[in-house]
């Protein structure tokens, strides 16, 4: 992935996560406040995460215990796979947890040794801030609810947090354009 195009999705992600918060509606906060506790969720949003696990795990190199692989999947397909029983709840943030973590890597490598661009900044302290939210909420995903709960506790709240991640989300699609 080219700086350009990490610069831009990620623009992009903070305008999708945003927009639902800025708008406000009614079905969009009764969704976004069960997305929690919501088993189909995470089913979806869990099973996407272990099966990207999961593929690195089986494109692993020599280097990275490679020769290993097959006894790292079993072992981390089982775990994946007990996670839907053992440990049910908060599922869908787990998952989305996990998701930000493998999905980080494409992001910073692509700013990796462009120094000679600092905008590149921008982007790179969203992803470090979604690494660390990502780190903190899978060790404590229940913090999350009460987040959720405090959050659209006054509509000002949701309205306020949806109207900065839109900024910084329109801030990044610009930054991203100076990039090309």
């Amino acid at each position: 992935m080219s700086l350009f195009a990490a610069t831009l999705a990620s623009g992009l992600i903070l305008l999708a996560l945003g927009l639902p918060l800025l708008i406000d509606h009614s079905g969009i906060t009764a969704a976004i406040r069960a997305f929690p506790r919501s088993t189909s969720a995470g089913y979806v949003v869990f099973g996407a995460g272990a099966a990207w696990f999961l593929y690195n795990i089986w494109n692993l190199s020599p280097a990275d215990f490679g020769e290993y692989r097959t006894v790292l999947f079993i072992g981390f397909a089982a775990i994946a796979v007990l996670a839907f029983k053992c440990v049910p709840d908060f599922l869908g943030v787990r998952g989305a947890c996990a998701l930000v973590l493998i999905g980080a890597t494409p992001f910073l490598d692509a700013a990796f040794m462009h120094y000679d661009r600092p905008q590149r900044l921008f982007m790179v302290a969203f992803v470090y801030a979604a690494l660390a939210l990502a780190i903190w909420l899978g060790a404590q995903p229940w913090r999350l609810r009460d987040f959720l709960g405090w959050l659209f506790e006054r509509p000002a709240r949701s309205r306020g947090l949806g109207g900065l991640m839109v900024a910084y989300g329109f801030l990044l699609c610009g930054v991203a354009f100076t990039l090309r």
